[in-house]
């Protein structure tokens, strides 16, 4: 192949594609942008898994990211197939040997061997999430006969350097539920680790395997704080005394830290007691939070190839933009919670 290199980009919409679009901007490469639903001009738009890809997509290709993915924990495994594994499978049909996959997967794909952290229906996985993108890794290393950059980012909060990010899911239903006052607990362990990393850290090791020479085999980028990484009651910390901050410069009350539950307590006495007392609201806000459980009470931090330097800015700026972004429910008086008959 000759001229610039031919890059093709899936979930450019997404929180990662839209990070790694901008970045990709400037660099000396043919990008080709995919996303579901596309948003903005030059983009292709490719129901991946569910219809064939259009004409202009059929390459050869000298690099494909990989980053389309639903990330909902609440999917089924049917749901996680399609919405994952589907899509994998037609980007791999695209391939030659000599195209270099950037494969977008997830840090906590190794699972977990914590009985309260794992989900029945999927074995040593927390989640249908963790499930589909396990399952994504093991495709990858069978069907793809060429050189393969797996990125493995944990939960990912706004820029480094102003907290800014395409879309608020994941980390930032816990901020919405604190000011809705429909954390009334938080379930894991205060000195259990909690990893995160900014959106652009993760589009710099993206753009690094993008640009520079690709591996012989499989390469793993793991992205975590490792010897940085915060508690979880240094996450609760930052995360409450920064959105206070906010609000004490506007006139508005606090937000009280909502007390710690123990898994194991939570798992035996509070969850059954739960389901027969709260409202489906807040059941449901309950059940959510939950899901955080296994992502904020790690026994240990992961082992990073790329280190985010310091994750508590980070958390701070990430807390900072959004209450800018949504200002009215940054503000919201919450209140507290009652039981039905």
């Amino acid at each position: 192949m000759s001229g610039a290199p031919r890059v093709l980009l899936t979930g450019a919409t997404g929180v990662v594609g839209t990070e790694l679009c901008r970045a990709l901007g400037n660099t000396p490469v043919e990008l080709s942008r995919v996303a579901r639903r596309p948003q903005g001009e030059g983009e292709i738009r490719w129901e991946i898994g569910v219809r064939p890809p259009p004409g202009e997509l059929k390459g050869p290709w000298d690099v494909v990211v990989h980053a389309a993915a639903s990330t909902r924990w609440t999917m089924t495994a049917e749901e996680a197939v399609e919405s994952n594994v589907r899509p994998l499978e037609a980007v791999l049909d695209l391939l030659t040997p000599e195209t270099h996959l950037v494969h977008v997967s997830t840090a906590y794909v190794e699972g977990s061997d914590d009985p309260y952290a794992k989900d029945e229906g999927f074995g040593r996985y927390r989640n249908g999430y963790e499930w589909s993108k396990a399952r994504c890794e093991e495709l990858v290393r069978e069907r793809h006969r060429g050189p393969v950059t797996i990125v493995r980012p944990p939960l990912i909060l706004g820029r480094d350097d102003d907290g800014s990010i395409a879309r608020f899911s994941g980390p930032y239903t816990l901020l919405q539920t604190l000011v809705s006052g429909l954390a009334a607990a938080v379930i894991g362990e205060p000195g259990g680790y909690a990893e995160v990393a900014p959106v652009d850290l993760v589009a710099d090791v993206i753009m690094d395997a993008v640009t520079g020479p690709p591996p012989e085999g499989v390469r793993v980028e793991t992205i975590a704080g490792g010897a940085t990484c915060m508690t979880l009651q240094t996450l609760l910390d930052v995360t409450c005394g920064t959105l206070n901050g906010w609000r004490a410069e506007r006139g508005i009350p606090p937000v009280a830290a909502p007390p710690f539950i123990s898994p194991r307590r939570w798992h035996r006495f509070f969850l059954p007691f739960a389901e027969q007392h709260l409202s489906p609201i807040q059941l449901q806000a309950v059940r959510l939070l939950g899901m955080f459980e296994s992502y904020t009470s790690m026994a240990e931090p992961f082992e990073p190839t790329r280190q985010v330097a310091d994750p508590v800015a980070t958390l701070v700026r990430s807390v900072l933009w959004w209450a800018d972004a949504k200002p009215r429910l940054a503000s919201r008086i919450s209140e507290p919670w009652g039981l039905i008959a």
